[in-house]
C-alpha cells in the first residue's frame, strides 16, 4: 500500500474516489465546504434534503461530480460534532473503506486528517487511516480453491489542509503502514492451521524476518538438546506429549546508539496447539486452540513493525513455542518439573500450560539485563469473564511501567485495564509438595496466574498482557485480531521519545 500526502485546491484533485467526512447537522469541514461551493451546492443540498444522513459510519457514494476533478465523491457521516471521539472517527474511518474496498478503483483521496478530535493531531490520524486501511483490506484465503475478489485500492493519499501539516501526516502514515503490515503478520501467522504453524515453523518465520533484515535482526534458535541443556524444563515439559519439537526463538534487533544499552524484551507464548494435554479441554470450539500462540504472533508483528520503522531502541523479542499434546509422555497433573530458574512446580492441571513455557522464557530473559520485559500470552478464560473482548488484562510489579503500557494502549487504541498484583493472592499458589503450583484455583484466575509469572520476574521491570479475550473472535468473524502490536509498538516507540529526551537533557 501507499500513503502519499497532498495538500492543495480539493476542487481541483484527479482521483478515481474522493472521500469527504461530514457531520450531522453541523457546518461542513473546510475541505467539504471547499468541494460544496465547486459544485453547485451538492454536498449541501443532498444534506439540506435527507438524501444523506450523516449518522456515524453511514456512506453514500455520489458517481458523478459535476464541477470536481474526482471521479466518484464518497461522503461519511461522522454523527453529531460534540460526540466525536476516536472510536466513532475509526468506525467511520472502516466504514469508508469498507465501501471503497467494493468498488472498481486504485485509489482514493482521504480527508479525514481534518476531523477535530481532542488531543490528536494529525500524525495520529493519519496513522488511524494508514491501519484502517490494513485492516479493512486484509484476506486470508490461501487454503480456500475459489477466492473472493481482491479490493483493488493500492494508494490512499491523504489530504491535508495546511501545508505545515504534510510532514507530520506523512510520518504519521509512515508509523501507520508499519503497525498495519505488523498487525496484518500477526493475524495471518495466528489464522494458520496448527498443522501449518509449529513451533519449527514459527522458528522459520523468525529466520526469514532475519534474512530479510539487511543484517538488522539477529535470531538465535534453541531446540530441544540446547533447552535440555540450558535446563529449561518446564518449557520442554508442555511439549513432551506432542510429536512436535518445542522452541525457545530468540530474535535482537540493536538499533540504539549505544549497543550496551539495556534492551527492551517482549516474550510471547506461542503454544501452537492447545488441547489441555491430560487435562483434556471440551471439544467444542477446540479448533480455536490454534489461536493460543497469539502472544508469540504479536510479537512477531512487533519485530515487523520494528523492522520497517527502525526506531533508535535495543530490543529482544523472546518466543516460547510448543504444542501441549496428551499421549503417554505427557505430563501429568501431580508432576513436578524444576525450572530454569530453579524452582520446583506442582503442575495441577496440565492446561495451565501457558505459564509454564513462559516462566522458563523470562528466566532465560535476565541475561540480558533488560530496560524492561513484557510477556504477552492468550493466558487464561478468566480475563475473558473480567474484561470481555475490549480490553487486555495488564498486571505489573512495577507501576512506572504499567502506565507507560496502558497510555501506549491509549494512544494506539489497543487498550488495556490495570488489575492488580497483591501479595494476598500468591497465597493460592501455595503447593504441599512443591515450591509453587500451577494454579490457584478459580477466584482471581487471571491475577493468580501473573502471580506464578512474577515470581520469575524478580530482577527487573515486568508486566504481563493477558489477551485471551483481545487476541481473536468467534462466530461468523472467526480469527485473529492482530491485537496487541499497536499497543506493544507505541510502547516501543515511546521509549524512543523519552530516551531522546533524557539526552537532550543531558
Amino acid at each position: 500500500m501507499e500513503f502519499p500526502v497532498k495538500t492543495g485546491n480539493p476542487a481541483k484533485i484527479e482521483t478515481a474516489c474522493l472521500v469527504i467526512p461530514v457531520f450531522k447537522e453541523a457546518e461542513l469541514l473546510p475541505t467539504a465546504a471547499r468541494l460544496d461551493d465547486a459544485s453547485e451546492k451538492l454536498i449541501g443540498q443532498l444534506l439540506e434534503r435527507g438524501d444523506f444522513d450523516a449518522k456515524l459510519g453511514n456512506v453514500q457514494l455520489i458517481p458523478f461530480a459535476p464541477g470536481l476533478g474526482t471521479e466518484r465523491l464518497l461522503l461519511v457521516g461522522l454523527g453529531e460534532r460534540d460526540k466525536c471521539q476516536e472510536a466513532g472517527f475509526r468506525k467511520a474511518l472502516d466504514a469508508a473503506l469498507g465501501a471503497l474496498a467494493g468498488l472498481p478503483v486504485d485509489d482514493c483521496v482521504m480527508a479525514f486528517t481534518e476531523v477535530p478530535l481532542a488531543e490528536r493531531d494529525v500524525a495520529w490520524k493519519a496513522r488511524m487511516v494508514a491501519e484502517a486501511t490494513h485492516r479493512t483490506l486484509y484476506r486470508f484465503d490461501e487454503f480456500k480453491s475459489e477466492k473472493a475478489p481482491t479490493p483493488r485500492l493500492e494508494r490512499v493519499t491523504l489530504l491535508v489542509s495546511e501545508d505545515g501539516d504534510a510532514a507530520a501526516a506523512g510520518e504519521g502514515a509512515r508509523i501507520g503502514d508499519a503497525v498495519g503490515e505488523g498487525i496484518d503478520y500477526t493475524r495471518t501467522l495466528g489464522n494458520l492451521p496448527a498443522n501449518v504453524c509449529t513451533p519449527r515453523y514459527l522458528a522459520d518465520q523468525a529466520e526469514a524476518l532475519g534474512q530479510a533484515s539487511g543484517g538488522a535482526l539477529e535470531v538465535e534458535i534453541l531446540d530441544e538438546e540446547a533447552l535440555e541443556a540450558l535446563g529449561a524444563n518446564t518449557l520442554l515439559s508442555v511439549g513432551r506429549g506432542s510429536a512436535e519439537p518445542s522452541r525457545l526463538i530468540v530474535m535482537k534487533y540493536q538499533g540504539a546508539e549505544d549497543p550496551d544499552e539495556a534492551p527492551h524484551v517482549l516474550i510471547g507464548k506461542g503454544i501452537t496447539f492447545d488441547t489441555g494435554g491430560i487435562s483434556l479441554k471440551p471439544g467444542e470450539a477446540m479448533d480455536e486452540m490454534k489461536f493460543d500462540m497469539c502472544g508469540a504472533a504479536s510479537v512477531f508483528g512487533t519485530v515487523k513493525a520494528t523492522l520497517a520503522i527502525r526506531p533508535s531502541i535495543n530490543l529482544v523479542a523472546i518466543v516460547a513455542a510448543a504444542e501441549n499434546m496428551p499421549d503417554g509422555r505427557a505430563t501429568k497433573p501431580g508432576d513436578i518439573i524444576k525450572t530454569l530458574k530453579g524452582l520446583s512446580v506442582e503442575v495441577l492441571n496440565t492446561d495451565a500450560e501457558g505459564r509454564l513455557v513462559l516462566c522458563d522464557a523470562l528466566t532465560y530473559a535476565e541475561r540480558f539485563e533488560p530496560a524492561s520485559v513484557v510477556d504477552i500470552a492468550t493466558l487464561t478464560g478468566a480475563a475473558i469473564i473480567a474484561l470481555g473482548h475490549h480490553a487486555s488484562g495488564l498486571l505489573s510489579n512495577d507501576d512506572d511501567l504499567a502506565l507507560d503500557l496502558l497510555e501506549a494502549g491509549e494512544t494506539a487504541w489497543d487498550r488495556a485495564w490495570h488489575l492488580p498484583l497483591w501479595d494476598e493472592y500468591q497465597e493460592q499458589l501455595d503447593s504441599n509438595f512443591a515450591d509453587l503450583a500451577n494454579i490457584g484455583g478459580r477466584p482471581a484466575g487471571t491475577i493468580t496466574a501473573a502471580c506464578f509469572l512474577s515470581r520469575f520476574a524478580d530482577t527487573f521491570p515486568w508486566a504481563h498482557l493477558d489477551i485471551a479475550g483481545t487476541a481473536w473472535a468467534s462466530g461468523k468473524q472467526k480469527g485473529a485480531s492482530g491485537r496487541p502490536v499497536g499497543l506493544l509498538t507505541q510502547y516501543l516507540l515511546d521509549r524512543e521519545a523519552d530516551a531522546s529526551v533524557e539526552t537532550e537533557a543531558s
